[in-house]
């Protein structure tokens, strides 16, 4: 077990974090390589414009975790709580999500490649002008989505069941959905073109 203190530009390289409370550090343009961190208390734990690379986070709680402009690649999150993720302007690169429940992550104007959600409960996901290439989900569900201004490019989106509310309709341009989600998407879609069913 390795106890840590996080600090901006802090350099952090091989390290294995169990069951460390690091709630309110400001790691902000930290670099981090090849570390672990398991069953941790991460609230408020600050990453703006990090570097996080070949890096697992697991069994860890946060209420909030503020990831604004970081780089996650080559990394993976797994069976995390989180509250309120503001992770907006970032860009995750080969990265994959399993199991947990996340109340809000925030990705607008995010870049997205290859990334992979599985078998994660999210109640709001803001995807507003992301930038995704090889986005998919399986067994994923997630309340309420918000998509304007998105863009993508083999994004698969019929993972996701529970839906309730979608915002941006335009923003599914270049997604892969379901029969059964285009059924329940229509009156959407028809109210995005104008349509009238009678």
């Amino acid at each position: 077990m390795t106890e840590i203190s996080l600090e901006p530009g802090a350099d952090l390289d091989g390290l294995e974090v169990v069951g460390h409370r690091l709630d309110g550090q400001d790691g902000s343009s930290a670099r981090v390589l090849e570390c672990s961190f398991s069953g941790c208390s991460l609230d408020g734990v600050r990453l703006d414009h990090a570097r996080v690379i070949d890096t697992t986070v697991a069994d860890s709680r946060a209420g909030e975790l503020l990831l604004a402009s970081s780089t996650w690649q080559d990394s993976a999150w797994t069976d995390l709580r989180l509250g309120a993720v503001q992770a907006y302007g970032s860009t995750w690169t080969r990265m994959r999500v399993s199991g947990g429940k996340i109340d809000y992550l925030n990705l607008r104007d995010a870049h997205l490649t290859d990334v992979t959600f599985v078998g994660v409960m999210i109640d709001e996901l803001d995807l507003a002008r992301v930038k995704a290439t090889k986005l998919s989900f399986e067994d994923c569900r997630v309340r309420r989505l918000l998509l304007s201004g998105a863009t993508h490019r083999d994004t698969d989106l019929r993972g996701i069941a529970g839906l309730e509310q979608i915002e941006g309709i335009d923003g599914l341009a270049g997604a892969t959905i379901s029969p059964d989600q285009l059924v329940d998407l229509a009156p959407a879609l028809a109210d995005h073109v104008g349509l009238r069913v009678r």
